[in-house]
């Protein structure tokens, strides 16, 4: 498939903007660097001001956009509400409005569930899905109401799930599993629900890939086509946003898997669970 699919960063001669929670490293660093790349303004969103202020300078330069950063914790109510008061920015101030919204801040706590901290639970959740809920109903509105201004416009959510929360049983990553398992059947009934007004909800499923992410599957010992590259997850995932379809896994290798687990007897995935123990 071309490059030409990728939603290029200008919509009738005025630049998109898009912004990326979890920014400051990892899947969310490569989303900022790819977007920069096809000329889209950033918001980018993560707890590391340092690391923010830095990668801000660094593609602004590079790319000649403009790069807001917003240091603060989506685990947070305040940091939530921070960021919301910047998605419902509908450019009748000098705030541009947001295209894209890229839900990709998550934390992946692991280990047996009766040795977790029940606030590390709730830390988990708060992130990994009340905020991403609070993001994009904010988002939402505005981009639905510029659709029905002009529905030329390209516009919507990308949001980063994972194959954790598919149909496998996962001991010690049981919360993070189920936190992600909602955010694919969430995100996939809300692109229904708006497909008609012409946004675009895209749900993103990765496999393993490199992160600074510990999660409670250990990773030591996978060979090497295990892992999907952050720049295949980040490109895989704009064309499908760029095309209009809901849902994506990145990698064949993921892709035939997720086929293989729809169809594997329940108790044979148990039982291959318990061996990655």
């Amino acid at each position: 498939m071309s490059e030409a699919v990728d939603t290029p960063g200008t919509d009738r001669g005025r630049p998109r903007t898009a912004l990326v929670t979890g920014a400051s490293a990892g899947i969310g660093e490569e989303y900022a660097r790819r977007l920069a790349q096809r000329g889209y303004g950033l918001v980018l969103v993560a707890r590391r001001g340092e690391l923010l202020t830095a990668l801000a300078e660094e593609l602004g330069e590079l790319y000649g956009v403009p790069v807001e950063t917003i240091a603060v914790d989506l685990g947070t109510r305040e940091g939530v509400d921070r960021v919301v008061r910047r998605l419902t920015a509908d450019g009748t101030d000098d705030r541009a409005p947001i295209d894209l919204l890229v839900n990709n801040a998550g934390r992946g706590d692991g280990g047996p569930f009766v040795d977790q901290d029940p606030d590390e639970i709730d830390a988990m959740l708060d992130l990994n899905v009340r905020a991403v809920l609070h993001l994009t109903r904010a988002v939402l509105p505005v981009q639905i109401a510029r659709r029905a201004a002009d529905d030329k416009a390209k516009v919507g959510v990308i949001t980063v799930s994972s194959l954790a929360g598919e149909p496998v049983v996962n001991p010690g990553g049981s919360v993070y599993g189920a936190s992600k398992k909602f955010l694919t059947l969430w995100s996939e009934s809300v692109s229904a629900e708006v497909r008609s007004s012409g946004v675009t909800v895209t749900v993103v499923l990765p496999g393993f890939v490199r992160t600074d992410m510990t999660l409670g599957v250990q990773e030591r010992g996978l060979p090497e086509f295990a892992f999907v590259p952050k720049d295949h997850i980040v490109r895989d995932s704009l064309r499908a946003w760029a095309a209009g379809r809901p849902h994506v896994i990145p990698g064949p290798q993921y892709k035939t898997a997720d086929g293989l687990l729809k169809v594997l007897p329940r108790t044979l995935v148990r039982v291959l669970a318990r061996r990655m123990v």
